[in-house]
Protein backbone atom coordinates (compact mmCIF):
# COMPACT_ATOMS: atom_id res chain seq x y z
CA UNK A 1 0.00 0.00 0.00
CA UNK A 2 1.27 3.46 -0.92
CA UNK A 3 1.66 5.83 2.02
CA UNK A 4 -0.53 8.89 2.28
CA UNK A 5 0.92 12.41 2.46
CA UNK A 6 -0.34 15.34 4.54
CA UNK A 7 0.44 18.97 3.73
CA UNK A 8 -0.19 21.45 6.54
CA UNK A 9 0.71 25.03 7.36
CA UNK A 10 -0.85 28.42 8.02
CA UNK A 11 -3.62 29.88 5.82
CA UNK A 12 -2.59 30.93 2.28
CA UNK A 13 0.90 29.43 2.51
CA UNK A 14 0.51 27.33 -0.67
CA UNK A 15 -0.75 23.98 0.66
CA UNK A 16 -3.19 23.34 -2.19
CA UNK A 17 -0.66 24.25 -4.89
CA UNK A 18 1.95 21.89 -3.44
CA UNK A 19 -0.55 19.10 -2.77
CA UNK A 20 -2.03 19.13 -6.27
CA UNK A 21 1.45 19.03 -7.83
CA UNK A 22 2.51 16.12 -5.61
CA UNK A 23 -0.73 14.27 -6.38
CA UNK A 24 -0.04 14.57 -10.10
CA UNK A 25 3.65 13.66 -9.79
CA UNK A 26 3.12 10.54 -7.66
CA UNK A 27 -0.33 9.40 -8.82
CA UNK A 28 -1.98 10.12 -5.46
CA UNK A 29 -5.59 11.14 -4.92
CA UNK A 30 -5.88 14.78 -3.74
CA UNK A 31 -8.27 15.72 -0.96
CA UNK A 32 -8.70 19.04 0.83
CA UNK A 33 -9.68 19.05 4.50
CA UNK A 34 -11.04 22.55 3.92
CA UNK A 35 -13.30 21.28 1.13
CA UNK A 36 -14.66 18.60 3.45
CA UNK A 37 -15.47 21.31 6.01
CA UNK A 38 -17.11 23.41 3.28
CA UNK A 39 -19.42 20.48 2.54
CA UNK A 40 -20.53 20.56 6.17
CA UNK A 41 -20.99 24.33 5.90
CA UNK A 42 -23.33 23.75 2.94
CA UNK A 43 -25.36 21.34 5.05
CA UNK A 44 -25.67 24.17 7.61
CA UNK A 45 -27.05 26.53 4.95
CA UNK A 46 -23.87 28.42 4.02
CA UNK A 47 -23.08 29.23 0.38
CA UNK A 48 -19.55 27.82 0.56
CA UNK A 49 -18.49 27.77 -3.10
CA UNK A 50 -15.12 29.02 -4.32
CA UNK A 51 -11.52 28.56 -3.22
CA UNK A 52 -11.53 31.90 -1.40
CA UNK A 53 -14.76 31.25 0.54
CA UNK A 54 -12.89 30.89 3.85
CA UNK A 55 -11.70 34.48 3.47
CA UNK A 56 -15.22 35.91 3.10
CA UNK A 57 -17.41 37.27 5.87
CA UNK A 58 -19.57 34.14 5.63
CA UNK A 59 -16.49 31.88 5.85
CA UNK A 60 -15.35 33.75 8.95
CA UNK A 61 -18.85 33.35 10.42
CA UNK A 62 -18.63 29.57 9.91
CA UNK A 63 -15.18 29.58 11.55
CA UNK A 64 -16.76 31.26 14.61
CA UNK A 65 -19.61 28.75 14.57
CA UNK A 66 -17.06 25.91 14.52
CA UNK A 67 -15.45 27.39 17.62
CA UNK A 68 -18.78 26.99 19.43
CA UNK A 69 -19.47 23.46 18.11
CA UNK A 70 -16.44 21.16 17.74
CA UNK A 71 -18.55 18.41 16.17
CA UNK A 72 -17.98 19.91 12.69
CA UNK A 73 -14.24 19.47 12.94
CA UNK A 74 -14.37 16.12 14.70
CA UNK A 75 -16.66 14.71 12.00
CA UNK A 76 -14.37 15.91 9.20
CA UNK A 77 -11.22 14.74 10.98
CA UNK A 78 -12.64 11.24 11.50
CA UNK A 79 -13.44 11.02 7.77
CA UNK A 80 -9.98 12.34 6.83
CA UNK A 81 -8.30 9.79 9.12
CA UNK A 82 -10.28 6.98 7.50
CA UNK A 83 -9.31 8.12 3.99
CA UNK A 84 -5.69 8.71 5.03
CA UNK A 85 -5.37 5.12 6.28
CA UNK A 86 -6.58 3.77 2.92
CA UNK A 87 -3.25 4.97 1.51
CA UNK A 88 -2.44 6.67 -1.76
CA UNK A 89 -3.89 10.03 -0.67
CA UNK A 90 -2.49 13.52 -0.45
CA UNK A 91 -4.50 15.56 2.02
CA UNK A 92 -4.28 19.21 3.01
CA UNK A 93 -5.28 19.53 6.64
CA UNK A 94 -4.61 21.72 9.63
CA UNK A 95 -5.24 18.91 12.15
CA UNK A 96 -4.44 15.53 10.59
CA UNK A 97 -0.66 15.59 11.20
CA UNK A 98 -1.31 15.49 14.95
CA UNK A 99 -4.07 12.87 14.70
CA UNK A 100 -2.27 10.09 12.77
CA UNK A 101 1.07 8.43 13.42
CA UNK A 102 2.19 7.27 10.00
CA UNK A 103 2.43 8.53 6.43
CA UNK A 104 4.47 11.52 5.27
CA UNK A 105 3.86 14.89 6.92
CA UNK A 106 5.04 18.21 5.50
CA UNK A 107 4.65 21.63 7.16
CA UNK A 108 4.86 24.68 4.92
CA UNK A 109 6.29 27.50 7.01
CA UNK A 110 5.49 31.09 6.08
CA UNK A 111 5.04 34.49 7.65
CA UNK A 112 1.67 36.25 7.78
CA UNK A 113 3.18 38.80 5.41
CA UNK A 114 4.11 36.25 2.74
CA UNK A 115 0.72 34.53 3.10
CA UNK A 116 -1.00 37.90 2.73
CA UNK A 117 0.99 38.56 -0.45
CA UNK A 118 -0.17 35.21 -1.89
CA UNK A 119 -3.76 35.89 -0.88
CA UNK A 120 -3.65 39.40 -2.36
CA UNK A 121 -2.69 37.97 -5.74
CA UNK A 122 -4.91 34.89 -5.54
CA UNK A 123 -8.08 36.56 -4.25
CA UNK A 124 -7.65 40.11 -5.59
CA UNK A 125 -7.87 41.82 -2.19
CA UNK A 126 -5.73 44.55 -0.67
CA UNK A 127 -2.59 43.51 1.18
CA UNK A 128 -4.02 45.01 4.39
CA UNK A 129 -7.25 43.00 4.07
CA UNK A 130 -5.29 39.84 3.25
CA UNK A 131 -3.05 40.36 6.30
CA UNK A 132 -6.10 40.86 8.53
CA UNK A 133 -7.76 37.69 7.17
CA UNK A 134 -4.68 35.45 7.42
CA UNK A 135 -3.93 36.55 10.99
CA UNK A 136 -7.54 36.06 12.09
CA UNK A 137 -7.84 32.62 10.47
CA UNK A 138 -4.50 31.50 11.92
CA UNK A 139 -5.29 32.74 15.44
CA UNK A 140 -8.85 31.34 15.48
CA UNK A 141 -7.76 27.95 14.14
CA UNK A 142 -4.88 27.80 16.63
CA UNK A 143 -7.31 28.49 19.51
CA UNK A 144 -9.86 26.00 18.15
CA UNK A 145 -7.37 23.15 17.78
CA UNK A 146 -5.81 23.76 21.20
CA UNK A 147 -9.30 23.51 22.73
CA UNK A 148 -10.37 20.56 20.57
CA UNK A 149 -7.22 18.38 20.50
CA UNK A 150 -4.75 20.11 22.84
CA UNK A 151 -1.97 20.68 20.29
CA UNK A 152 -0.24 23.92 19.42
CA UNK A 153 -0.96 24.55 15.74
CA UNK A 154 1.98 26.31 14.13
CA UNK A 155 4.17 25.92 17.21
CA UNK A 156 4.58 22.16 17.73
CA UNK A 157 6.16 20.94 14.49
CA UNK A 158 7.68 17.79 16.04
CA UNK A 159 5.15 15.58 14.20
CA UNK A 160 6.43 16.61 10.75
CA UNK A 161 8.92 14.77 8.56
CA UNK A 162 9.86 18.00 6.81
CA UNK A 163 9.38 21.72 7.41
CA UNK A 164 9.75 23.81 4.26
CA UNK A 165 10.34 27.53 4.75
CA UNK A 166 8.39 29.14 1.88
CA UNK A 167 9.57 32.68 2.64
CA UNK A 168 11.64 34.13 -0.18
CA UNK A 169 11.22 31.21 -2.58
CA UNK A 170 8.65 30.72 -5.32
CA UNK A 171 6.03 27.99 -5.66
CA UNK A 172 8.14 25.92 -8.08
CA UNK A 173 11.01 25.80 -5.60
CA UNK A 174 8.71 24.76 -2.76
CA UNK A 175 7.15 22.08 -4.97
CA UNK A 176 10.57 20.72 -5.95
CA UNK A 177 11.70 20.48 -2.31
CA UNK A 178 8.47 18.64 -1.46
CA UNK A 179 8.82 16.30 -4.47
CA UNK A 180 12.39 15.39 -3.54
CA UNK A 181 11.35 14.66 0.03
CA UNK A 182 8.30 12.57 -0.91
CA UNK A 183 10.31 10.64 -3.51
CA UNK A 184 12.73 9.70 -0.73
CA UNK A 185 10.04 8.60 1.76
CA UNK A 186 7.25 7.17 -0.43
Amino acid sequence: MTKSVIISGPPAVGKTTVAKNLAEEFGLKYLSGGDALKELAKEEGFQSEGDDWWDTQEGMKFLSQRSQNPEFDKKVDEKLKELFHQGGMIITSYTLPWLVDDGIKIWLEGTHDSSASRMKTRDDVTKEKALEITKKRYDENKTLYKKLYNFDFGVDKSVFDKVIDTNGIDAEQVIQIAKDMVKELL
